[in-house]
This record gives C-alpha cells, structure tokens and sequence, in this order.
C-alpha cells in the first residue's frame, strides 16, 4: 500500500504542481488562466491516449519495471520544467511528453494492490491509494508559500523531482513476475468496461469543473476568492475522507460498488445544482456535496473492475482510466466554453446533467459486469 500511495504522488505530482504555482509560472511564463487550463486539458488528453498501451506494458513486463519507469519519467518531466520551460507551448510540450507517467504509474499500482494486498482489504487498499490524488493537490498547495514565495517556483520542481525520484526504493519487487506474465491473461468485458469508462468522462469532466471553476464562479458572484478557496479546502478534504471509508466499506459489501458509485455521483449532482443557486451556503453546500462526495469514487471503479478481471488488472483498468483522463481533458474545454457563452449557472446545471448520466451509465456497466461475471463462471 505505502508502494502503491507514493507511485501515484510521484506520478500525478506534475500536473498538481504546475496548477498549484500557476500564479507564479504564468507571471514569468506570460499565460493566463486559459492557458494554464490548456497545459491541464493537454496533459491529461495526453494521459488518456497512453493508458491502454501503459496497461499492455504493465501486463508485459510487471509493475515493478513500470512503476518504477513512470516514476523516473515522472522525475525527467520535473527536472525538465525547472530548466526548460520559457513559455507556455514549452510548458504544454513537457507536460504532454510526461503525461504518461500519470497513466503507468496509476495502472501498475492497480496491478500492484491486485497482486500484494489479501482480497479482504484490498478495497481499503484502493481507497487510501486514490486519496493520494488530492494529498498531490494539498503538496503542491503548500509548495507555494515554502518554495515558490522563497527560492522561485523552478526550485520547487526541482525539490518535488528529487522527491519523486526517492519513491524508487519503495516500489515492492515481485519475484514471480515472469510466470504472472505467462500465465496472465483471459476475457475481458469490454464492452462493459467501455461503457463505464463513459460513464468516468462525464463523471471526472463535471468534477474536475469544479476545481477549475470555483474561484472564477465565485468572484463572478461577487464573492471573496478566499471563500471559495476555503470551501475547495473543505469539499477537498470530504473526497479524502470518503475515498477512504468507501474502500473499507468496500471491503464489507464487494459486491454493490457500482450501486454505491452511482449513489455517489447522484449526490454529486445534487451538489453541482446547487453551484447554480446564488448565495454563500450554496456554494460551501455545493462544493462539499459536489466535489467531496461526486469525486470519491475513482478507488471503487478500480476495485469493481479489478475484482472482476484478477487476471489482467492493468489491461481491465487502463480502459475505465482512459474515461477519467477524458474527462479531465474534455471536461474544463467544454464546460468552459459554455459558461464562457452562457454564464456560470447554466454551466453548473449541464455539469449537474452530465453526472446524472455518469450515474446511469455507471448502473448499465454494472449490470452487463454481472452478465459477463455469471457467464463466466
């Protein structure tokens, strides 16, 4: 588990850090907050192309040997911003090249928690693992008054590279690795997979509006950036605490984790309503429900569809972690053009809409999973 938490920081960290110094790098670097909405749009559209092949790599040759390459292109991608990036398309280049990583680290963990951890805590396991995600966000939140306020923003890439690069050592080694490799394999549920997988899209594009807008939505309401920030620190804070409790509780109940997901995001829908809804408790209600509970399902899917395809756990996974990073992707493009065209309440509404569906397809997925399961066994 401690393997599988710091592969994933160490991975994700660049994006998370970039977003984290956007002030200070888009001061130097000339770009606004389009751009850096860009760079993001960019790294994980980048992400999303290189899952299924990182799946495939990881099923080849183990995730030891790919954890430990995300890792270290992790560190390559750091180091590279701190010395290279003179510009924005510099900076989109770099993030894009790295991107990868985010994709080999996420599915060799996967595969790692798959293969180390007992059955009966493996829900747990995949929990604690995906709060690393915002555990990234609050690093590079802190790096600013620590770092970047000091020394400069490029020393703090440089310090989170060789942060990430010390993650190495506590990759667990598999000995067995070979014959996993050889005897790994087997039917897949596709279709299944794919439809959950869109059922991620829609889900992760209408959450990640949530951190990309909030401020924006905020001000535009006449609200103090402060407030919002504050509610983004609380709803950020709720998401840790319910991908946590929902692996464990996930560990009791395995086999309704989809029914519980759609339940999630219905209540995130509740929430992303109410962001349309003017007033200061909305917003705090909103962002809580939204972002707390709407964005705490990624360790469940991961471990719905692990459970069911122990044979290939990278190859199964890289296809629903293609939908999350679309949706990072396509989410903050789209969404930002329609309240760019429409205003912020419509936004919210249409994000409140898409996750509705992301419940439903969630649902669907989840029934042809049983399908699949039963004529299996």
């Amino acid at each position: 588990m401690t393997g599988a938490l710091t592969t994933t920081i160490a991975c994700s960290v660049p994006v998370f850090l970039v977003g984290g110094l956007a002030v200070q790098i888009g001061e130097e670097l000339r770009f606004s907050p389009a751009g850096l909405g860009l760079a993001v749009s960019a790294y994980f559209g980048a992400s999303a192309l290189a899952s299924v092949p990182a799946g495939a790599l990881v099923e080849r040759f183990g995730s030891t040997t790919i954890a430990r390459a995300g890792i270290a292109l992790a560190s390559v991608s750091l180091l590279t911003i701190a010395v290279a990036a003179r510009s924005l398309w510099t900076l989109i280049a770099i993030l894009a090249l790295g991107a990868a990583a985010n994709a080999l680290g996420q599915l060799a963990s996967n595969t790692s928690l798959s293969r180390h951890v007992p059955v009966r805590r493996q829900g747990l396991s995949f929990g604690v693992k995906q709060a690393a995600i915002p555990v990234s966000t609050l690093l590079a939140g802190a790096a600013v008054p620590v770092v970047a306020l000091t020394v400069g923003w490029r020393w703090a890439f440089v310090l989170a590279a060789v942060g990430a690069a010390g993650a190495l050592w506590l990759v667990p080694s598999e000995k067995d690795e070979t014959k996993r490799r050889q005897t790994g394999g087997g039917e897949r549920a596709t279709a299944a997979l794919i439809v959950i997988g869109v059922g991620a899209t829609l889900a992760a594009g209408s959450a990640n509006a949530l951190g990309t807008f909030l401020v924006d939505s905020a001000a535009a309401r006449g609200m103090a950036p402060g407030t919002a920030g504050l509610a983004l620190t609380l709803g950020g804070a709720v998401c840790v605490i319910a991908r946590v409790f929902g692996g464990w509780q996930a560990d009791r109940f395995p086999s309704r984790q989809i029914a519980v997901i759609a339940a999630l995001l219905a209540v995130g829908a509740v929430g992303l309503a109410l962001m349309a809804v003017a007033g200061t408790v909305t917003l705090v209600a909103g962002v809580v429900l939204g972002f707390g509970f709407g964005w705490a399902w990624p360790g469940l899917m991961n471990f719905a569809v692990v459970r069911l395809h122990p044979q290939a756990p990278a190859a199964a996974t890289s296809i629903t972690q293609t939908g999350v990073y679309a949706g990072g992707c396509l989410g903050p493009l789209g969404l930002g053009a329609l309240a760019a065209a429409a205003g912020y309440p419509v936004m919210w509404t249409v994000a409140a809409i898409a996750m509705v569906w992301a419940a439903a397809a969630m649902v669907v997925g989840s029934r042809m999973l049983a399908r699949h399961a039963a004529a299996m066994s």
